[in-house]
């Protein structure tokens, strides 16, 4: 799959413990651009954060929390992105979404081992 130079990214906020139809909402994202065809998909754990509410997520011993921040990062083409936020925006009913411009350096798929 060919990125053009030229991408977008977007990445989404959300909770740990989130859920959309019984499974982690995190899952359901990544399996929906997957099914999209979208370029590719990150999901990364954080250790520590907090929302519009306030509330402290953190991962230390004393204060286990079973809903760590979870971001998720997709880079595509501003067409695929735009095709799947009408997606994003019925599962993610509480989170941030932003959306920039980056320069694709390198992209490599399927290529050949080295």
């Amino acid at each position: 799959m060919k990125i053009p130079e030229d991408g977008y990214l977007l990445r989404m906020f959300l909770g740990e413990s989130d859920k959309w139809h019984g499974q982690p909402l995190y899952e359901a994202i990544v399996m929906k651009a997957r099914e999209l065809h979208m370029a590719g998909a990150t999901v990364l754990r954080g250790p520590m954060g907090f929302g519009a509410n306030s509330r402290l997520h953190t991962m230390k011993v004393l204060r286990l929390s079973e809903d760590l921040p979870i971001v998720i990062e997709i880079v595509d083409s501003r067409e695929k992105i735009d095709a799947f936020l009408p997606h994003v925006d019925e599962m993610l009913t509480d989170g941030l979404v932003t959306l920039e411009r980056v320069q694709v350096i390198k992209y490599r798929a399927n290529g050949p081992a080295v």
